[in-house]
């Protein structure tokens, strides 16, 4: 991001530097917070503009850069979670938090840019347990305090003094909230198959989805399993999620029916194996996965092309 100028002023800010390499942190904290690229940059751009229309002795005054900027990012991202939940009543179609791709495939998504461009690594997310659609599903599920208090002090590890301040509630209230994060992320956990079997399984998947093999998709699938699709309304996509492997693999079979020269690649999505579908070089679909016991019991299938922007070699746009 570029500063604001500081003519007026005497001289350049000296903590110049040191405020614009907390870009990076709150670029982390937004979109664990939101869910979507598009929605953390715009609240780490609105935090720095806060911060420059401050005037110098104003931002001298700060005794922690870093704490005022991560203050107001997460008061304006529990601002927005808030009326999320309003906009997404008019979201046609299920709704499902932006899928990531592994660093080195990362490309801008910024409207605008060339596709293909690289992107500046201040935008990139970190990849860890906590971007995983499946612990993102279960954020989407909490209240936006719920959601606030946990990511900041079980993810980001701030006391709860701290993240009162942000909460606008007492430490002991903010206790609680993330007490109540926990026993839903506990409640929707299911013990995973580890990483190099997840992957396995997978990788079996495309092929039967490549062959056509109906068999080997249902058993390849929980008899439970649900997929659940987000077009957003801006490309086809089922609007309610489907259950039942059998159903689910029909589902596969029937796509690849209908979109023809389409690539599926094997590729991390959101810090886990998953798979990419092309058309012509475009990624079209980017499908994150949750493996237990040897079988896919859920599959989220990213189609919304405003949420594929970061994905080479390019989308629609």
């Amino acid at each position: 991001m570029t500063a604001p100028s500081e003519q007026g002023d005497a001289g350049p800010d000296p903590r110049l530097s040191a405020i614009a390499g907390e870009r990076r942190h709150l670029i982390n904290l937004a979109y664990r917070l939101l869910g979507t690229l598009a929605d953390a940059e715009d609240v780490v751009q609105e935090t720095y503009v806060r911060w420059y229309a401050m005037s110098r002795e104003q931002r001298e005054a700060v005794r922690s850069p870093g704490a005022w900027l991560t203050t107001v990012a997460g008061r304006i991202c529990l601002d927005l979670l808030g009326s999320a939940r309003v906009r997404r009543e008019s979201y046609v179609g299920e709704w499902i938090p932006e899928p990531l791709p592994d660093r080195a495939e990362w490309v801008d998504g910024r409207p605008g840019d060339a596709p293909g461009d690289p992107a500046d690594p201040a935008d990139r997310v970190t990849l860890d347990e906590s971007v995983n659609m499946a612990f993102l599903v279960v954020l989407e599920s909490m209240t936006p305090a719920e959601r606030v208090a946990f990511v900041l002090h079980d993810v980001f590890r701030y006391p709860f003094a701290e993240v009162a301040e942000i909460v606008g509630r007492t430490p002991a209230a903010c206790r609680q909230l993330a007490s109540s994060a926990r026993r839903r992320i506990r409640a929707s956990r299911t013990l995973p198959a580890p990483a190099a079997r997840r992957a396995d399984v997978i990788r079996d998947f495309r092929r039967a989805w490549e062959a056509k093999d109906i068999g080997a998709l249902v058993g390849l699938l929980a008899p439970e399993a649900t997929m659940t699709s987000d077009g957003g309304g801006l490309v086809s996509a089922v609007l309610r999620p489907i259950e039942g492997g059998e159903r689910i693999a029909r589902h596969a079979l029937t796509i690849a029916g209908m979109v023809p020269g389409m690539t599926i690649l094997e590729r991390t999505v959101s810090g886990q194996p998953g798979l990419v579908a092309q058309q012509g070089g475009v990624t079209v679909a980017v499908m994150a996965f949750e493996v237990a016991d040897d079988r896919i019991t859920r599959i989220w299938a990213v189609r919304n092309p405003e949420k594929l922007r970061p994905w080479a070699p390019g989308t629609p746009g």
